[in-house]
């Protein structure tokens, strides 16, 4: 009874926070797929079945997305180990009270008149770990396949599945947010930076040859006429081509046809057309001197450029929700240390801090952006109409983006970088989700769960952008758009969403200090306000995870702060 009630403690602890980022997550009704049941998806290769080994392992999931990309690599590893996989779509709500629910009573009957059927594994985002650890729910991984080293997964991944020293979870696919520019409009800009460079390229070295003639411009040579050689020689050939065009024109007179005009630019390839521009070494070369590195550059940029009729805004972002804005001052704020769980470090308040939330009221104020008019889907949507020119996106724009080109809905094309930095002095680092997949400290088949884990967060990870739209944690795999890369490049730099059980409402209440500040109010004194709010409320609990007593209990193990 005693592990029942601290489990159910742990676990409500969640409330805030999984309700705060749950829109995060795909909210669906349950749904139950056996990977006996399930059929290849078309494309996909058909394996001759293992021996049924008798064993079935039971997998947690909310987000609806997931579903094929599960199914199929279910299927596959039962075809490899004999092992079936039996997937379970439930409600992303209260999802991690449910799994705690459903382990407690594994077995026994509910209310309603079903039983209750603990999950051997499950996918959950990371920042859940650290109370899914505490409640027995995240078994620390036992990795058998040594594959939970740096060459295979950034630090960031690793960071985001460790808790008290530990990794209690493979990490699987993440979410960030980057840095997203129109490149059509950035390459007419380099484009014809290029064509302007070399038109005073050609002057000088036109001015040049004047120079080494002496001096003596051209109006110098002319004859009796005004003629110089150049301008009769010039009028010979003229002649000698308007003659062949005639006898050419008269002969196919002679033959009774017509000879039709073709318009210049079309008898071959305009050396600077669009699609010669965008091969040319040049204009790339220039266009990747252009995109910018500091909040600077983007001010400097709007002031100077000559938009299309299309663009309404240079640079907007959602400036209402904290996922889009925590960049600001990631790089400045440290909250419970690089694996998010110590609730002894937590350091938001300092001079840098004051500095970018002040460049933050500064830039709101430079591009007039109303937190109440736009959202970050209405923003995407205005840059998939071309009408924004530079935004801060997440990895689900990737997928959007693409489907609106095959819908035909995106007439450009589009690039990622790193976001820019707040000024060469004021580094900017993004905020960072990881979702992942955790073995349930109730399974009695914990080999094979970490096995399928395993199996799933490495040798999978390459399917789960084909199949899912999901950008693998796995480092080396392949995508045929470049720009992914750059996405991983964020991340890699990026701050993990904390796990602290006492940063619940932290989050919240950095979001309306946000708010606070774009209506004018001062950063600094905001920010200590947060500070000594959140803080003296870390403080009162005095929480310390390093230290633990464990008591066994059936399949699982409590574990207590001491």
């Amino acid at each position: 009874m005693g592990k029942r009630l601290f489990s159910a403690f742990l676990v409500l602890a969640l409330g805030a926070s999984m309700a705060f980022f749950a829109y995060r997550s795909g909210l669906t009704e349950e749904n139950t797929v056996s990977s006996s049941e399930a059929s290849p998806a078309a494309g996909e290769a058909s394996f001759s079945v293992a021996k049924d080994n008798g064993q079935t392992l039971t997998v947690w999931y909310a987000d609806d997305a997931l579903s094929e990309f599960l199914s199929t690599e279910a299927l596959a590893y039962q075809a490899q180990t004999g092992t079936h996989i039996d997937l379970k779509q439930v409600s992303g709500v209260d999802y991690l009270e449910q799994i705690n629910t459903a382990s407690v009573y594994d077995g026994e009957t509910a209310q309603d008149g079903s039983v209750y059927e603990a999950p051997d594994l499950y996918l959950t985002t990371h920042d859940t770990l650290l109370r899914a650890y505490l409640a027995g729910l995240a078994d620390p991984v036992r990795d058998p396949h040594q594959i939970m080293i740096a060459e295979n997964f950034p630090e960031t991944s690793l960071h985001a599945v460790s808790c008290d020293g530990k990794y209690v979870a493979y990490p699987l696919y993440y979410e960030t947010n980057f840095f997203l520019y129109n490149k059509t409009y950035m390459r007419d800009i380099a484009s014809a930076k290029v064509e302007a460079d070399t038109d005073r390229a050609q002057g000088v070295a036109a001015q040049e040859a004047i120079d080494a003639e002496g001096g003596k411009p051209a109006e110098d040579n002319k004859d009796a006429d005004g003629k110089s050689g150049d301008d009769k020689a010039e009028e010979d050939k003229k002649q000698d081509e308007g003659d062949e065009k005639k006898e050419e024109d008269e002969s196919a007179a002679e033959d009774g046809e017509d000879a039709e005009e073709v318009p210049a630019d079309e008898e071959e390839g305009d050396p600077m057309g669009e699609e010669d521009a965008q091969a040319s070494p040049e204009v790339l070369k220039q266009l990747s001197t252009m995109i910018p590195s500091t909040m600077d550059d983007i001010r400097n940029f709007a002031n100077n450029y000559d938009a299309p009729e299309a663009v309404e805004a240079v640079f907007k972002w959602d400036v209402s929700d904290i996922f889009y804005n925590y960049f600001f001052v990631g790089n400045y704020m440290n909250v419970g240390g690089e694996d998010g769980d110590n609730n002894a470090i937590f350091n938001i308040y300092n001079k840098q801090a004051v500095e970018c939330l002040s460049v933050y009221y500064d830039l709101n104020s430079f591009f007039s952006i109303e937190d109440e008019e736009n959202t970050y889907d209405s923003i995407l949507q205005e840059f998939l109409d071309g009408k924004t020119v530079f935004t801060v996106a997440t990895t689900d724009a990737v997928s959007k983006i693409e489907q609106a080109k095959l819908d035909g809905n995106f007439d450009f094309e589009y690039g990622i970088s790193v976001l820019p930095d707040l000024s060469s002095t004021l580094k900017v680092r993004g905020l960072s989700v990881t979702t992942c997949m955790a073995v349930n400290g109730y399974s009695d088949n914990k080999d094979a769960a970490n096995d399928f884990a395993s199996y799933l967060s490495f040798e999978k990870g390459q399917e789960l952008y084909r199949k899912a739209g999901k950008i693998s944690c796995k480092r080396g795999c392949v995508y045929e758009n470049n720009e992914i890369y750059n996405i991983m490049n964020e991340y890699e730099k990026s701050v993990s969403l904390p796990k602290m059980v006492e940063t619940a409402d932290f989050w919240v209440q950095l979001e309306i200090a946000f708010s606070k500040i774009l209506n004018g109010a001062d950063p600094d004194e905001t920010l200590k306000a947060l500070s000594d709010k959140v803080g003296g409320s870390i403080e009162s609990i005095d929480y310390h995870i390093p230290v633990q007593e464990t008591i066994g209990a059936g399949a699982g193990t409590l574990l207590l702060p001491e």
